[in-house]
C-alpha cells in the first residue's frame, strides 16, 4: 500500500480541505459502514456500503452502525483505498467486495449499431486525482466531479 496524496497525517475518509466547500449529507445506515468506504443509497435516505457494482454517491467520512447516522462526503476531496490500477483524472466507481474505489474503464461504442453494449455512466462518482499502480494504493479523490 502506497499512499500517493502526500498527506500521510489524513486517513481514509478523510475530507483534505474540509472549509473548500465540501458537501457532507447525513443519511441513515442500513447496514454497518466503515470510514472510507463507498456507498450507495441502498433505500431512500439509507446507505450501506458497496461490495459490488453500484450507483455510489460518495465515501462515508465515519463509521456507522446499522441506524446510525453515516455522514457522506457527496462532493469535495477525500482520501481513499482504490481497488488496481488509477489514472489521475479517470473517472471512479464504487467498490469491490473490500469496498475499495475502483477505475471506470471507457467502453467502446459501436456506431454501427450491430454490438450490445450498456454504458454505466450513474456509477461514476468521483474522479480521481492521483495515479495509483496497485490494489490497496491510497489517492485522494474529487467526488461530484
Amino acid at each position: 500500500m502506497t499512499d500517493l496524496t502526500g498527506l500521510p497525517n489524513l486517513g481514509v475518509g478523510d475530507v483534505l480541505e474540509p472549509y473548500s466547500g465540501a458537501l457532507i449529507i447525513d443519511y441513515e445506515a442500513e447496514a454497518a459502514v466503515a470510514k472510507g468506504e463507498p456507498v450507495y443509497l441502498s433505500s431512500d435516505n439509507k446507505v450501506s456500503p458497496a461490495t459490488s457494482a453500484q450507483n455510489c454517491i460518495g465515501i462515508a467520512s465515519k463509521a456507522a452502525a446499522i441506524g446510525e447516522i453515516c455522514p457522506v462526503v457527496v462532493r469535495g476531496r477525500v482520501k481513499v483505498k482504490v481497488g488496481g490500477a488509477t489514472t489521475r483524472g479517470q473517472r471512479v466507481y464504487g467498490g469491490d467486495s473490500s469496498k475499495r474505489v475502483l477505475a471506470l474503464a471507457d467502453q467502446a461504442v459501436d456506431e454501427g449499431g450491430t454490438a450490445k453494449y450498456t454504458v454505466y455512466y450513474s456509477r461514476a462518482f468521483a474522479r480521481a486525482e492521483q495515479s495509483a499502480t496497485a490494489a490497496d494504493d491510497l489517492i485522494s479523490i474529487l467526488a461530484g466531479a
